[in-house]
């Protein structure tokens, strides 16, 4: 069976406990997955000089984050790692040299999503660096190269935000669900219609998208899953979009399912 492949816009932390309609979102996506023998996930909150993958048998659950309610910061999320996934990515991969992490854990662009993706913890997960070093091509060519783990069961997630500029938020509309400033959502109306129309090299040179564009990926890490994703996008592969609203002016929590 061939896996599919998720883009998730995480968001907000409190989303990992919160009930609002993006959660339901990713428990609706959940119902159409096939049980994967193991999770990859390519953060936006892991940036490393070099690309590392997590090797420990027990990943800890990363609060990688400051200011939320106690709750936020007693949820643990004990799924296994798998060293066996880290040697067959490190193998796989040539592009690039890839070493192996045993201090990282799950940080909460992957446990705030996957928790509600499979909530028993019960699947292997793994994660995969953002080398900051790089330009976005080298991103894009990493996610082909991983192609072959989506042919053996691996399901494969990118987690950050098309549009992502925290440094202007709207914070006293921090929860308000479809709210976007103009340019952001002209930023997503673009991203989107080069999305469906797979032109992945102007994604990949967003940089001369504009001015919207600027503003939408003030820094790269957000959006680099998003090119991971989308390298290993295959010819009959459906997309469909889902989550697909802005946040607190300038998010957008737009996610992505290619499936066959």
């Amino acid at each position: 069976m061939i896996m599919p492949v998720l883009f998730v816009g995480h968001g907000n932390p409190m989303n990992a406990i919160s009930e609002n309609e993006f959660v339901g979102g990713f428990r609706t996506v959940a119902k159409a997955l096939p049980r994967p023998r193991a999770i990859l996930c390519i953060s936006a909150h892991w940036e490393t000089a070099g690309t590392m993958v997590t090797a420990m048998r027990h990943p800890r659950t990363i609060h990688d984050f400051g200011g939320f309610p106690p709750e936020l910061y007693k949820v643990q999320y004990p799924a296994q790692g798998s060293p066996q996934l880290a040697d067959e990515i490190s193998s796989l991969v040539t592009g690039t040299d890839i070493g192996s992490d045993l201090q990282w854990g799950l940080d909460h662009g992957c446990w705030s999503v996957v928790k509600h993706l499979f909530p028993a913890a019960d699947i292997p997960v793994v994660q995969l660096s953002l080398d900051y070093t790089k330009p976005a091509r080298f991103h894009y060519d990493l996610g082909r190269e991983l192609t072959a783990l989506r042919h053996s069961g691996v399901l494969i997630i990118g987690s950050g935000n098309i549009v992502h500029n925290l440094g202007l938020v709207d914070w006293n509309n921090l929860d308000t669900a479809g709210f976007g400033f103009d340019w952001a959502m002209r930023a997503n109306t673009l991203f989107r219609k080069l999305i469906d129309d797979r032109d992945h090299d102007a994604l990949i040179n967003y940089h001369l998208l504009g001015n919207d564009a600027a503003l939408a990926i003030p820094t790269p890490e957000h959006f680099l899953p998003l090119l991971h994703v989308i390298a290993l996008q295959e010819s009959d592969d459906t997309l469909s979009i889902f989550n697909d609203k802005p946040v607190a002016g300038s998010l957008t929590m737009t996610s992505l399912h290619l499936s066959r």
